[in-house]
């Protein structure tokens, strides 16, 4: 799919995750809005995954890690067609299978359990070290947060990684320096991650994380030998203006009036 079509795909993904956090009163809009375009760079560019064989055994798999971003994840995987559209206004029901966080026993196209913060990229890297004794082809790929990025579990993942040189194995960073609280550096200040992920024995690459053909060419750089680190320099709720780059919108839903100015600044339809 040209840039041209993703970017404006971009556009109605961030369309769903409002609806999807509106309707639920419920949710998590800064962080799902930073990682749209990543997640769609693996989606529609890179990754090997079949929305018709959600199981295939040769799938590449992708972990999100931060799951509370998962209204993006959702967003992406109905439009690929792993579910419909309108399974998405149930996110956060008590029978719905859009769950708060990712769950791989109720949602076709989850890989992987995800919430507890460093979990999912440690479970990640066992997939990919598990493909390398099975020989297998696949490649694995998680998305992390900055806040995700102080936990111990991540840098024991990254050591392991680097000891068996996983080359099959990318951590994404989707990098809009702030969390729940505040800013990194207020909070925990994560440093200079490059410079840390490099240290580990990762390749490393920086892209700008809302332009979806910079991100698919870091993708696609090479590492033989090593696992791959990315950077995504992002903006926490990215699209919408009053919500961009403000910590406060980690973690709560859009009133109707917020709700209605976000999707008339983004251009979409609010009753589609």
């Amino acid at each position: 799919m040209d840039t041209q079509a993703l970017t404006e795909k971009a556009r109605h993904i961030r369309g769903d995750i409002l609806k999807m956090l509106y309707t639920a009163q419920s949710g998590h809009p800064g962080g799902s809005l930073s990682c749209v375009e990543i997640l769609l760079a693996l989606y529609y560019r890179v990754a090997n995954v079949d929305p018709k064989n959600p199981k295939m055994e040769n799938r590449d798999r992708i972990v999100l890690s931060k799951g509370h971003a998962c209204p993006a994840l959702y967003a992406v995987l109905a439009d690929k067609g792993y579910f419909p559209r309108s399974d998405l206004w149930s996110l956060r029901q008590i029978h719905s299978h859009l769950q708060g966080h990712p769950d791989s026993s109720k949602t076709p196209g989850v890989d992987v359990n995800t919430g507890s913060l460093g979990q999912g990229v440690s479970i990640a890297m066992g997939i990919a070290l598990a493909a390398r004794h099975l020989k297998a082809g696949y490649k694995v790929y998680a998305i992390i947060g900055d806040g995700e990025s102080q936990e111990g579990l991540v840098w024991e993942t990254a050591m392991a990684a680097a000891h068996y040189r996983l080359d099959n194995f990318t951590v994404i960073l989707d990098h809009n320096r702030l969390q729940i609280d505040g800013s990194n550096e207020e909070v925990m200040d994560i440093g200079d991650i490059m410079k840390k992920f490099e240290a580990f024995g990762f390749e490393c690459f920086k892209a700008d994380g809302h332009d979806i053909d910079a991100i698919t060419d870091a993708l696609h750089k090479p590492h033989a030998g090593k696992p791959k680190f990315i950077c995504c320099e992002t903006f926490k709720g990215h699209g919408v203006s009053f919500m961009e780059d403000q910590y406060t919108w980690h973690g709560k839903a859009p009133s109707q009036i917020e709700y209605l100015d976000a999707m008339k600044e983004l251009g979409v339809n609010a009753d589609d």
